[in-house]
């Protein structure tokens, strides 16, 4: 959708309609006189130009004429703007479910190797912070634009048991306030995101549906992973647990916060699913102007207008 800074203007869109209407009315006594006339011995000697070379080069002419007043309208369209900074909270997982092999060499390796290669994905001006979760959560790697303190809490992860993806969410909402302040702007805070990568169901601790409530009141979009197959499983003391993924609590949790839901089920899907938030995160849309963007396309039709017309004059010797 467009919107224009000066929408008057597109009243001059009626000239274009005028001349069009021009063209059609001599077009059709031109081919009426012909019709009337038959062939002359002109027409032996010079031969009628084509209908086809003479509409395209026509058509292009109005066309250009139209994007040239649009652009004189001055048209804003809503663009992808890099972000200048941001806090990205990295969220894990870390219930011994996490051991399961389904997703090769196990959901813990492949989850840490996608991690640290999305912490380089991310622009060097933004803060990433690590938190990781079982039965408790905690804040593994505090708001920092130093990839390698970031990327060696993740490699530092022990497994643990329980999953609490409420306290996850609330502890990740806390991490985002110890992001360092802009310079330039110490009262604004900075826009703040957290991804969480779980493959369990929330069984301790306070409601995951309220605390990404809470993250929503915040402005703090939660991307939620839900990662691991179906036939996921472990074993816990010689005996196998099945460990399927809860992609229901995980759709909740991106819908109540005003985020989005992803699933992975292999190395190969978590790192393209970690590309997509990267660049979904890196970018604000806004309303920014594209007068050059349709003075290019007049320019490109007066081009192909152009090529008509000497396409047309070159039947004459």
């Amino acid at each position: 959708m467009l919107e224009f800074l000066h929408p008057g203007r597109l009243w001059l869109l009626l000239l274009v309609v005028a001349v069009l209407g021009f063209y059609l009315i001599v077009s059709q006594r031109v081919q009426s006189g012909s019709r009337r006339r038959g062939k002359t011995r002109l027409d032996l000697v010079v031969p009628r130009d084509s209908p086809l070379k003479r509409h395209i080069s026509v058509g292009a002419s109005l066309l250009a004429m139209a994007s040239l007043v649009l652009a004189y309208a001055q048209p804003q369209a809503v663009s992808p703007v890099p972000r200048e900074r941001a806090t990205v909270v990295i969220t894990i997982d870390i219930s011994r479910s996490m051991r399961a092999e389904d997703v090769s060499p196990s959901r813990i390796q492949a989850a840490q190797t996608a991690a640290k290669e999305f912490v380089d994905m991310v622009p060097a001006s933004f803060n990433v912070a690590l938190v990781t979760f079982s039965g408790t959560a905690q804040i593994a790697a505090a708001p920092t634009t130093d990839r390698t303190a970031v990327k060696s809490a993740i490699d530092a992860i022990e497994l643990e048991p329980a999953t609490a993806i409420g306290e996850a969410i609330y502890t990740s909402l806390d991490a985002l306030q110890l992001a360092p302040p802009d310079p330039e702007n110490p009262d604004e805070p900075a826009p703040g995101a957290i991804i969480l990568l779980s493959d369990g169901y929330t069984n301790i601790g306070r409601d995951s549906g309220e605390a990404a409530r809470a993250a929503k009141e915040q402005d703090v979009p939660i991307y939620a992973i839900a990662y691991g197959t179906a036939g996921g499983y472990v074993y816990e003391e010689g005996v196998r647990v099945p460990v399927p993924v809860n992609h229901a609590e995980l759709a909740q949790i991106a819908k109540n916060s005003g985020g989005k839901k992803y699933s992975a089920e292999s190395l190969g899907d978590l790192r393209g699913v970690y590309q997509t938030i990267a660049s979904s995160i890196g970018y604000d849309e806004e309303l920014v102007e594209v007068t050059d963007r349709f003075a290019l396309y007049a320019l490109i039709l007066s081009v192909l207008a152009g090529c008509g017309v000497i396409s047309l004059a070159a039947r004459w010797p």
